[in-house]
């Protein structure tokens, strides 16, 4: 796998053009071919060449296969690291003045949000995106959306039925006595998904952060633990240690493809968020032109099918790529209306608060 460890502790180094455009004809001589078909930047004439390092929120198989997919096609030499979204911010910010990404692929939209407000993003307009619909991307051009996923509760039926508990169907449902311990959730501050839930729960309560907050208090009593990632809690549920994780429906689906057969997904009543999964390039990346040409790929339905091919069946943003039964029908389910921009303009304070008044963030 080319996941490279050394990049948690080391920022990158690049070669020089000058090695690269050596290594090219080097190439070139031997008899390898080029790829002339893949894709560069619109209004850039610059040929695709050196490394790139790709943030991925998605599930790890997921961001295998498509920084595989792209490298096959342009030629680039593309690696990931598999990151939570405040932890993409986090590390985004801590090494500001020399990046160790180039793009950021995967995770909901609030945390790019948060990351442009930081000024983190580089904003690029790629011709692609006028195939996005404009709910799904930034009205400035500093992120993309390239799918979209519900949150929704993923129950074990086996444990459920061992503790005498309905599968929950509401937000109330899971106040439920029954399950004290038997909730697992990521945290907000480390967690895209974790902070869906929670900004779920401003926006039903009409915009008051503190009923908010307070209804996460009353869920803590039932939590058995804050994972760093999102889709732990699917996993933990899966393998019986709790009752009811909370993720993103797709998360679920892919668990129960996988083996654990006693998962079975439900929507609350009171209505849910949901995530617009995003594409970024990141502010002073050293390798722009093939940036740029990674989020124009992954804004086609090319790029967008391939989440179904590892098992993750999140809802493509671009209308010409093909969905799958295994999606979730966004009309069959009441979504809130989720203010992504205000989510991430509140982010900071809302999981300080959260960090301050209801748990702290997990050190593992």
């Amino acid at each position: 796998m080319k996941l490279q460890n050394e990049r948690f502790n080391t920022m990158k180094s690049r070669l020089p053009l000058a090695l690269s455009v050596s290594a090219a004809a080097a190439l070139t001589l031997t008899g390898c071919v080029v790829d002339t078909s893949a894709p560069t930047p619109s209004g850039s004439d610059a040929k695709l060449g050196g490394s790139l390092t790709v943030a991925c929120g998605a599930m790890e198989d997921w961001c295998q296969a498509m920084t595989d997919a792209f490298e096959k096609k342009t030629g680039v030499s593309t690696d990931f690291v598999r990151l939570s979204s405040g932890e993409t911010v986090a590390r985004l910010n801590a090494a500001k003045d020399m990046p160790e990404f180039d793009v950021w692929h995967g995770g909901p939209a609030d945390g790019y949000g948060a990351a442009a407000d930081a000024g983190l993003l580089e904003a690029y307009d790629s011709p692609n995106a006028e195939k996005i619909p404009a709910k799904y991307k930034s009205k400035d051009g500093s992120w993309n959306g390239v799918y979209v996923g519900v949150l929704g509760f993923c129950s074990n039926q086996a444990v459920l039925d061992k503790l005498g508990a309905k599968a929950p169907e509401s937000w109330a449902d899971l106040l439920d006595p029954k399950l004290k311990g038997q909730v697992s959730t990521a945290h907000p501050s480390t967690s895209g998904t974790a902070f869906t839930t929670l900004w779920t729960q401003v926006t039903l309560a009409n915009g008051d952060e503190d009923a908010a907050l307070a209804y996460m208090r009353k869920l803590h009593n039932n939590v058995l633990q804050y994972s760093k990632s999102g889709t732990a809690p699917g996993q933990t549920a899966g393998r019986g240690e709790v009752a009811v994780g909370l993720v993103f429906s797709h998360d679920c689906v892919k668990y129960k493809e996988e083996g654990m057969k006693d998962l079975v997904v439900a929507f609350p009543d009171e209505g849910t968020g949901y995530e617009i999964g995003g594409v970024a390039m990141v502010k002073g990346t050293d390798n722009p032109a093939a940036a740029k040409a990674y989020i124009d790929w992954a804004l086609t339905p090319e790029a967008q099918e391939i989440g179904a091919t590892v098992g993750s069946y999140q809802v493509p943003t671009n209308p010409e790529a093909k969905t799958d039964d295994r999606m979730v029908d966004l009309s069959s389910v009441k979504l809130v209306d989720y203010d992504f921009a205000k989510a991430a303009a509140e982010k900071p304070k809302l999981t300080k608060r959260f960090d301050a008044e209801i748990a702290p963030q997990p050190k593992e």
